[in-house]
């Protein structure tokens, strides 16, 4: 940091200090403003949350003085008295203005670098370092001459180690008159992301504290079990503080309640695709969703003025960072998760509860031979604005959870979650939750995320699922599929319905006339399948009726409608085809139905082959290729027009020209054999003859 505060640089164009929420960026512009020398270093550090955040940056800097110092003393005076030393501004908390007045400040490294260039124009050289939450970097364009990034990472192990070396020697007493054993780092680590960043580690070595608490959650649990049992011991030990005089069963309902308001303040975050939500926000999403006097927090007495319901979730929690910036003279407030898998923890913990109420609710109507279905409004409410799929870590908490539903009570549920599917695209918000509206969506999009989420949660509850159980009334249920899943790719976020796309073991089963398909389970990692167009095109195999070809669709009409779509895969393809479609269009929808084991379109055959060619692939591959190639260019099975094909066997022939020597001798009699049978055939003899000729026989 030194160096950069000596170099040119630092006082062209400002410094980004990054960082997760409680890594230490704060804690670091003090540490950097008292160990600064004060001869060569003039530091002014400016906490954004507490400067007007509507006002230009030399009136916010001016404003931090005058808070620190007491005296209306402008920057030029200030800077005046400075003498040798460089001024450092230190502009601690850019995420925070940006989150609290949710005003857009794309342009605010760039305003920095324009006030360091008046700066150094009037002879009073200046640098600058801005903090900021890495999650919204990106929010902020840099300046055109650059600008240095500095990234807070997480510890280490060595790190870890060395940290609760001091955190054990500083709690021995403690420990020892309450017979605990020191926190190892072995202990610490199983917490994953958590025990990387310093304010989460010291949350877990507090957790520890109480009776070793953390040694025992790591006995065969899981990770969203580890994350129930930590969020679990907090809210009791603010139930107890609080709400003296309750018994046993008292504090465990007082604990849910704070736990559903944790989960409302996730979702509040959830559903506005962000990691925060403003303290407006989250009260509103509180009394809409929750409602009613049993999930208001405690009142205080005393003439204190009563706190929100935001203020009080806010409060009661210290893995819940605030955010503050000043506006209007009016004091705005944001709130998000010190690391954002709480949050994910949350909403997948929400929903969980959700699911075992209905089916709980479903086996009690069962039992009573009612054939109401359980309301679903309030999984409806909180699933129909975002995809749980646009985050894979909350997915992995959910699928944790939902292996603590009794198995019979899971076979319930997965029935009562294809009733909800099979009628999502016509749910509509129920009035007790109709000004839930966290972000405005069209219809189509509220029944993409419910569906889509639905589908989720279908294929973590039961396991393997088909086409036909998710659409029994439809005609085609391949048709019904792809509809569903073409109004997932139009409205979800790209990473949510990349995750579906990628992340489902979704299989095509079934034959011609019999198509389904099957989602088994969700993937670790994407796996590519190939296309069958006999299975595409519901046709049967070579071996179940005669070999034959088919073409498709004229190629033209394809491309049209792929450039009214304006997809970018599309795009791509269709881009990547742009040569086939002028010299050889009909090759890329005429397809060979010869082979009982698969069947090819004329063109992919001849990028086989290609590629095999201008490769190093292996004998084996090569003549495979060039198999397919000859075996639709004798024209028995593929439908070309004239042109076309003349110009897909004249450049087979003019490649077998170039690969003759790397063809064995045996593969090139077979298909002498084969041509001189074709030589009977009048449109077939004088290509036959010249491949003959190509691979080096004479004519008979």
């Amino acid at each position: 940091m030194l160096g950069y505060l000596t170099s040119p640089q630092a006082t062209t164009s400002p410094l980004v200090l990054l960082g997760q929420p409680g890594s230490g960026k704060s804690v670091l512009t003090k540490v950097l403003a008292a160990r600064l020398p004060a001869r060569e270093f003039l530091t002014i550090r400016v906490v954004l949350r507490e400067v007007p955040a509507d006002a230009d940056l030399q009136s916010q800097i001016e404003y931090a003085i005058r808070d620190a110092t007491r005296e209306n003393l402008t920057w030029p005076d200030l800077v005046s008295t400075a003498g040798d030393a460089l001024p450092v501004v230190m502009l601690d908390g850019f995420d925070e203005l940006l989150q609290a007045t949710g005003v857009s400040q794309s342009d605010y490294l760039e305003k920095i670098a324009l006030f360091q260039e008046r700066e150094a124009v009037h002879g009073h050289p200046v640098a600058v370092i801005v903090t900021s939450r890495t999650a919204v970097a990106d929010r902020a364009r840099i300046p055109p001459g650059g600008a240095v990034s500095v990234r807070l990472e997480a510890f280490s192990d060595q790190q870890v180690t060395q940290w609760l070396e001091v955190w054990n020697e500083a709690n021995a007493p403690f420990q020892a008159a309450r017979n605990l054993q020191p926190l190892d780092a072995q202990t610490v680590l199983e917490g994953g992301e958590l025990a990387r960043q310093p304010l989460l580690l010291l949350m877990l070595a507090l957790y520890d504290a109480d009776g070793n608490a953390l040694r025992a959650a790591q006995d065969d649990i899981g990770h969203a079990q580890l994350y129930e049992r930590l969020i679990m011991r907090f809210a009791e030990r603010e139930v107890r503080k609080t709400r003296s005089g309750l018994d046993d069963e008292q504090i465990r309902q007082e604990i849910e309640r704070e736990l559903l308001r944790l989960s409302a303040a996730a979702f509040a975050m959830f559903n506005r695709n962000r990691q925060w939500a403003t303290e407006r926000e989250l009260d509103s999403d509180l009394a809409i969703l929750l409602g009613g006097n049993d999930h208001r927090p405690p009142t205080p007495s005393g003439f204190r003025a009563p706190l929100s319901a935001a203020q009080i979730v806010i409060g009661h929690f210290f893995f819940i960072h605030q955010a503050q910036a000043v506006r209007d003279e009016l004091k705005l407030t944001t709130c998000e998760f010190l690391h954002a898998t709480f949050g994910e923890f949350l909403v997948a913990r929400l929903v969980a509860r959700e699911l075992d109420d209905l089916a709980r609710i479903a086996e009690v109507t069962a039992e009573r031979s009612r054939a109401d279905t359980p309301d679903g409004g309030f999984l409806y409410a909180l699933l129909s604005f975002a995809s749980l799929s646009a985050r894979a870590t909350t997915v992995e908490f959910l699928a944790d959870c939902i292996t603590l539903i009794p198995p019979a009570r899971r076979v319930v549920l997965r029935r009562l979650l294809l009733t909800l599917f099979r009628a999502a695209l016509d749910t509509r918000l129920p009035a007790n939750y109709s000004d839930y509206e966290p972000v405005r969506l069209t219809g189509p999009a509220r029944a993409a995320a419910y569906s889509a989420n639905l589908l989720v949660l279908l294929v973590l509850t039961g396991g393997e699922l088909t086409g036909t159980e998710l659409f029994p009334a439809a005609s085609d249920t391949i048709t019904a599929w792809r509809q569903q899943a073409l109004l997932w790719r139009s409205q979800l976020s790209p990473d949510g319905w990349s995750w579906l796309a990628t992340r489902l073991d979704f299989h095509r089963i079934g034959a011609a006339g019999n198509r389904d398909i099957l989602i088994a389970s969700v993937r670790d990692e994407p796996v590519t399948k190939p296309i069958d167009p006999y299975w595409s095109w519901d046709e049967p195999t070579a071996a179940a009726a005669k070999p034959r070809s088919w073409l498709m669709a004229d190629y033209e009409t394809f491309q049209q409608e792929n450039y009214f779509l304006c997809d970018v895969s599309q795009d791509a393809i269709t881009h990547a085809l742009e040569q086939f479609a002028a010299h050889l269009p009909t090759t890329i929808m005429t397809f060979a139905g010869i082979w009982d084991d698969r069947c090819v379109s004329a063109a992919h055959a001849l990028l086989r082959l290609w590629i095999a060619c201008g490769t190093q692939s292996n004998t084996e591959e090569l003549t495979a290729a060039y198999d397919d190639c000859i075996d639709i260019a004798l024209g028995a099975f593929a439908p070309f027009d004239t042109q076309t094909e003349s110009r897909y066997r004249e450049l087979i022939l003019r490649q077998l020209g170039h690969d003759k020597t790397r063809l064995p001798g045996v593969w090139r009699e077979n298909t002498r054999q084969q041509l001189e049978a074709a030589r009977d055939q009048p449109d077939r003899a004088e290509w036959a003859e010249r491949v003959i000729i190509k691979l080096g026989f004479t004519l008979q």
